[in-house]
């Protein structure tokens, strides 16, 4: 695969379809968190083995599925073997291992901060590999969007912080994963399918992180079958398809303005909380989704 800078020219139609795409993609996956709570909660699984199962459920049920319906989506050019590892290994494999790392060091609330790092990174890089501008709209997106997740995360309270030079790094190396996702799938996106994306980089993420998981541990659940129904509908259903339908969102949208979209996902997930699982939402964290959502209508208003 050739990876050239080219200016990327995005029509204001496409623009719509691509932001109708990503909040999709975003609030799909906004779900994730309360399947991975309950999982880690109720049952005997370790993150890491909770996220290799997911990325091996992912690839496997996503190659079936391509197989039986239209085997061409699984046909890649052998020069692009590498570009998919590369994929897999920064995108998917680095960015759940440095997740389970930052949360353990810095706790939940941090990491979810840093993971939104990511944006930054990408409208960085987006600049020097796409042209794409950066503006003063982007710049405002990205500000509210960390103070917006500092709020709905509780970040600011400084009690319940637990900070340390390795967790910090650990979380800034997640919002590095998020930026080297998102911009893999932007460089895909002219020559494969955002299914044929996922499909291969999930697939190479599954391989790395099998590396780091002893026999032991990939069956530590036991006799659980709940445990591993709930498992695979995590997987096969809100991660294949919200990666699927955000990598498909690349093929529409700036990278740099899919990724601060993305920033939706923390305030997605309280409210799904609140609905589902009693929990309520303060007055801090109200106000964060209010910055997250004003940073995203700002990218509109640029247009």
């Amino acid at each position: 695969m050739a990876h050239t800078k080219a200016t990327i020219t995005v029509t204001k139609p496409a623009m719509t379809k691509g932001y109708a795409i990503a909040l999709t993609a975003t609030t799909i996956f906004a779900s994730t968190g309360i399947f991975t709570s309950y999982l880690l909660t109720n049952y005997t699984i370790a993150p890491l083995t909770l996220a290799c199962w997911r990325d091996i459920i992912v690839s496997l049920v996503l190659a079936i599925i391509l197989a039986a319906i239209r085997p061409s989506l699984l046909h890649i050019r052998r020069q692009d073997i590498p570009f998919f590892a590369a994929y897999g290994f920064f995108g998917v494999a680095m960015f759940n291992a440095l997740w389970v790392y930052s949360v353990s060091l810095s706790g939940a609330a941090v990491a979810t901060v840093l993971v939104y790092t990511g944006p930054a990174f990408v409208v960085i890089a987006a600049h020097w590999l796409f042209h794409e501008p950066i503006t003063r709209f982007k710049v405002l997106a990205i500000a509210l969007s960390l103070a917006g997740c500092i709020l709905v995360t509780g970040a600011y309270d400084l009690t319940q912080l637990r900070l340390n030079p390795l967790g910090i790094l650990c979380g800034v190396g997640i919002g590095v994963g998020f930026a080297f996702y998102s911009l893999f799938g932007k460089l895909s996106a002219p020559r494969y399918s955002p299914w044929t994306a996922t499909a291969y980089s999930f697939g190479f993420g599954a391989f790395f992180l099998l590396l780091t998981q002893r026999p032991a541990q990939l069956v530590s659940m036991g006799n659980a079958p709940l445990g591993w129904l709930t498992l695979f509908i995590l997987a096969a259903g809100p991660t294949l398809v919200g990666y699927a339908l955000y990598t498909a969102s690349l093929g529409h949208l700036p990278v740099s303005v899919a990724s601060l979209i993305a920033t939706l996902e923390p305030v997605i997930t309280a409210i799904m909380a609140f609905f589902l699982l009693g929990e309520r939402l303060s007055a801090m964290q109200l106000v964060g989704a209010f910055l997250i959502i004003l940073g995203v209508i700002s990218l509109r208003r640029e247009e």
